[in-house]
This record gives C-alpha cells, sequence and structure tokens, in this order.
C-alpha cells in the first residue's frame, strides 16, 4: 500500500488563494496600541509584523509584486 507524496499548495498557490478574500484590517489606533505593547515586551518580530500591518492599513502597501 505505497502511497504516492501528499500533494500540498506551492506557495505562489496559496498566496492567490488568500488574495482572493479581503480581509479587514483593525482600525489603525489599536494596531498602533499594539505596537507600544510589543515594544515594551522587546518583542522585535511582534514590532516587525505590527510595522508592515500599519503600513498596509495607511495604504502604503497595496498589492505583491509579481
Amino acid at each position: 500500500m505505497n502511497r504516492g507524496p501528499v500533494r500540498r499548495p506551492t506557495e505562489v498557490a496559496a498566496l492567490r488563494a488568500v488574495a482572493r478574500s479581503a480581509r479587514p484590517l483593525p482600525p489603525p489606533a489599536v494596531l498602533f496600541a499594539h505596537l507600544v505593547v510589543t515594544d515594551a515586551a522587546r518583542d522585535r518580530h511582534g514590532s516587525n509584523l505590527l510595522g508592515h500591518r500599519i503600513a498596509r492599513a495607511a495604504g502604503v502597501l497595496t498589492e505583491l509584486p509579481e
């Protein structure tokens, strides 16, 4: 009973699937409040993620380059 490998979507296919549905962002005030918390906790990864989400909410990054 030898089965072939389980097929998984590629990164490009996964990004396309995510791009099909809009995900509303929280208000910028909430994002900045969370940024203050991550800064107080010295969470560099969380600060980086929130910085990118704030940029997206501000309209700096609207779509992924192809």
